[in-house]
């Protein structure tokens, strides 16, 4: 009896893998753009980074899932470097049990500047059942790691239920991270700034992997492979901006007017509306916020605004007054492929 119990465990288990990797032509749910943008086919734009046949396409190629099991998870990456440019994913991520998961949207030069390399980050951090997924953002500068600049934030929907858009501006004038139509960050470039504003090419990588040393309360939970392959999802893929050479590292000789285009965007400048929305965002998703951090940073880093009611919400170590803390976790980046973790992980 239970040799036929485990025959029939064993099939369902099959059948829903097959299941998964069988893409459907219509995904669980369409999001609208936000923005007026061209969106690309994954062959348009992306090749496979790593993770075997843990990337799998849709079959009108408009769309790819990312997949993390027990032996290794996946990734994409731009088939070119942009010098500046505005990224952007519909994104859905792995539901149920999902601590130690991270997902990761970001743009990097690690490959190509080992030690003075720039990035911009969307990392989605998985946590235990019933409990919320969150969202960290960074920005690091000619390898500016020792100055990690994050934030943390809850969502005001469940990113696991239905597609939601990423996106991230940069300009040589700002960043800007939106998650839909709302901007929830905005970095404006200063001569305080000098070399720590992301100025080289980078690449758009996606992938999602194992961090189970640091990702979810300090590492105190760890990825359950029982629950594998975690699954996410992206569609509404685009890549504007300026392609350079990655062998001279010039931009094109269009660079000038792509530029110009991208700064004269819809999503590059956060209009009265946006900017209220933002501000209540921050207020109310926030939980961390390295500006407002006086343990790590005594004197705010030059770029930081310090809001007065931004601010009010955190105790004068940075950390929210009704609790969460930090722990310093050690470096997790044997590639630049496997994604990227900041130097501070709260608890929360």
């Amino acid at each position: 009896m239970a040799r036929h119990e485990n025959l029939l465990l064993l099939l369902s288990s099959s059948s829903s893998l097959l299941l998964l990797l069988l893409f459907g032509v219509v995904l669980t749910c369409a999001v609208g753009a936000p923005f007026n943008v061209t969106h690309l086919a994954f062959h348009e734009g992306y090749s496979h980074l790593f993770g075997e046949g843990n990337l799998v396409r849709s079959p009108d190629g408009k769309s790819v899932r990312l997949l993390l099991d027990r032996f290794t998870g996946s990734g994409f990456i731009s088939s070119d470097l942009y010098q500046y440019g505005f990224f952007s994913a519909a994104i859905k991520l792995p539901a149920d049990y999902s601590a130690g998961v991270v997902v990761a949207f970001y743009t990097s030069n690690g490959d190509v500047f080992e030690k003075t390399h720039d990035e911009l980050d969307f990392e989605f951090l998985g946590n235990i059942r019933g409990k919320q997924w969150r969202i960290q953002t960074n920005v690091y500068g000619n390898g500016s790691t020792s100055r990690g600049r994050e934030e943390r934030y809850t969502l005001w929907f469940d990113p696991t239920e239905e597609f939601h858009q990423y996106s991230i501006l940069w300009t040589a004038k700002n960043i800007i991270f939106y998650v839909d139509d709302v901007p929830i960050r905005e970095v404006v470039r200063s001569e305080a700034m000098g070399g720590d504003y992301p100025a080289k090419p980078m690449s758009l990588y996606a992938t999602i992997w194992d961090a189970s040393n640091w990702a979810t309360n300090g590492g105190k939970y760890k990825v359950n492979y029982k629950y594998a392959p975690f699954v996410s999802e992206f569609t509404n893929l685009v890549l504007q901006g300026c392609t350079v050479d990655p062998i001279q590292q010039l931009p094109a000789a269009t660079c000038s007017e792509k530029r110009s285009a991208l700064e004269a965007a819809d999503y590059a400048a956060i209009t009265p509306a946006r900017r209220a929305a933002m501000r209540k965002f921050r207020q109310r998703y926030m939980y961390y916020s390295y500006c407002y951090d006086l343990l790590r940073y005594p004197v705010p880093p030059p770029e930081c605004v310090i809001i007065p009611s931004e601010k009010q919400r955190f105790k004068d170590s940075g950390r929210l007054k009704f609790g969460g803390h930090h722990r310093r976790h050690s470096k997790h980046r044997n590639h630049v492929s496997e994604g990227s973790s900041s130097e501070y992980q709260s608890d929360a």
